[in-house]
């Protein structure tokens, strides 16, 4: 069954605008987190709170969505693996045309000015341009705003590669080296201490006879 775009739960109703040069709507709304947002070791979870404060700007061939949207991000550092779990705000700025403005965009027949909307991406309206949908720019928003390798901070030093330590607890943390090159020679070593002291054990007894 087909949800309608109006029962989706990031439909935002956009009559009052629409088609209306000049006018603009305020928008402060929370919704759920789309899918696909991140992995299991940094990402937004699924269904999770998104808050969303902007405006939508009427031109005359479509809808101009600007604003903030504000989710709480889940993970892990991947230097120390420490929990992270904070706000992840991120800039919107999306443009949604007329249906008949998109079409002729996909047929080549309309000409865009370089310079306007330049840098924005672009997304449907539904219903006869009546209902903004904010799934797929929500989700195209914060993942590219999420980075490859999360950070508890910028500076983190990770964990020691001998026993797991926090570096970031102590960083004068280390372990003194041992090179393994030189265990035979250290062990030849004890054995000759270890056989000169019996002999000259061996020798004082004599003397004392």
């Amino acid at each position: 069954m087909t949800m309608h775009p109006s029962e989706s739960p990031w439909a935002i109703q956009v009559a009052q605008v629409g088609r209306r040069p000049g006018q603009t709507q305020q928008v402060d709304t929370d919704m759920p987190a789309p899918s696909g947002i991140g992995d299991e070791y940094f990402g937004i979870p699924e269904g999770s709170e998104v808050h969303f404060q902007g405006r939508i700007e009427s031109l005359a061939e479509g809808l101009l969505l600007t604003g903030t949207a504000t989710a709480g991000v889940k993970g892990a550092c991947a230097r120390c693996l420490k929990n992270l779990d904070q706000d992840w705000p991120v800039q919107f700025s999306a443009y949604f045309p007329y249906e008949e403005e998109a079409e002729d965009s996909a047929s080549g027949d309309v000409d865009i000015d370089a310079d306007d909307d330049e840098g924005e991406d672009t997304y449907p309206l539904f219903a006869n341009a009546t209902i903004m949908d904010l799934e797929a720019p929500l989700r195209d928003y914060f993942v590219e705003s999420l980075p490859a390798q999360p950070l508890c901070k910028p500076d983190c030093l990770g964990l020691c590669p001998e026993c797991g330590f926090d570096m970031n607890d102590d960083p004068t943390h280390a372990h003194e080296k041992h090179d393994s090159r030189w265990s035979a020679l250290e062990e030849l070593k004890k054995q000759l201490e270890a056989d000169g002291g019996g002999n000259n054990g061996a020798a004082g007894n004599d003397d004392a006879k």
